[in-house]
């Protein structure tokens, strides 16, 4: 155990970093409660086949079209006799994977164009900003049917689509932290050492503008879901038979009035899921807020 205590040793502050972000956690119920949604959506994401009672894709009988719910179907069935509530489990797959992807292209790419944008300045600037203000000129979901509506629709030109509408907010968000880093002292300092234009950028600029952008992204989290699922229940996203929230949904319509099941299954499952991403949001924010730190 000697080499545990001489680790505990060298990491201190590591290990004194952790106890204080847990302390924080713990003092907050709201991003307790959305920690614990995201958690259950991945495990649910994770598991779906042992979840998933029935096929969430093969057509059912006749005779199971439209029933309500019960022990058989716990959230009913919908017109092709199709079990909801192995749509909605393996939806969660879907949804899932959807918020991360997107996450890991507009990010960086965002984060990338805004540190270069700010550190550089000029006309690089200039062609940058002009370009960002393109795209921050439309609503993120006309944007994206439109980008979606040219690719053609399916679940990969929908997730490219989102990431196509979310970059520029990173952008501005990262453009501004690095104006304000690039006349600090220290970058001056670096600069008189000889570093370069790459390693100011990734050894200093990128690390303190990386917390805010994750911020904004875990922030945005849900309004990604939200978007994926409006492009799939106006058709420009992934298409039937996949279960998808946002098709769920709009498979349900017709029935709104008697076979409500249809739709408010899946429209719970998009409220709790965004609901979490952000209490989620809001908790990395307080945590990654240096004066909330102060208060420890």
């Amino acid at each position: 155990m000697k080499w545990l205590q001489q680790w505990k040793v060298e990491h201190e502050a590591f290990l004194k970093e952790l106890r204080d972000t847990f302390r924080q956690w713990k003092r907050s119920p709201l991003t307790m409660i959305g920690t614990f949604i995201i958690l259950g959506l991945i495990l649910v994401a994770l598991i779906a086949p042992l979840l998933a009672p029935y096929d969430p894709i093969t057509q059912e009988l006749q005779t199971q079209r439209l029933k309500a719910p019960s022990a058989e179907h716990l959230f009913g069935t919908d017109q092709l006799g199709r079990d909801i509530f192995s749509r909605v489990v393996w939806g969660s797959r879907i949804s899932l994977r959807i918020a991360i992807l997107v996450a890991l292209v507009s990010g960086p790419s965002g984060l990338l164009l805004g540190i270069i944008s700010g550190f550089f300045g000029g006309k690089i600037d200039e062609v940058l900003m002009r370009i960002t203000d393109m795209f921050l000129a439309f609503p993120k979901l006309i944007l994206a049917m439109a980008v979606a509506s040219a690719l053609g629709p399916n679940l990969n030109n929908a997730i490219l689509a989102i990431a196509v509408a979310s970059w520029p907010a990173y952008a501005r968000l990262a453009r501004g932290e690095t104006l304000v880093i690039r006349e600090h002292d220290f970058i001056e300092a670096v600069r008189a050492l000889g570093a370069s234009h790459a390693r100011i950028l990734l050894r200093h600029v990128l690390p303190v503008c990386l917390p805010t952008t994750i911020v904004r992204v875990s922030l945005d989290m849900g309004g990604i879901i939200l978007t994926a699922a409006g492009l799939g229940f106006i058709g420009f996203g992934a298409q039937p038979p996949t279960p998808e929230w946002g098709i769920m949904v709009s498979d349900g319509r017709s029935f709104l009035h008697e076979q409500w099941w249809v739709s408010t299954f899946p429209g719970i499952a998009i409220l709790i899921v965004v609901l979490g991403f952000n209490l989620l949001g809001d908790g990395i924010r307080d945590i990654l807020d240096p004066r909330q730190k102060r208060k420890l």
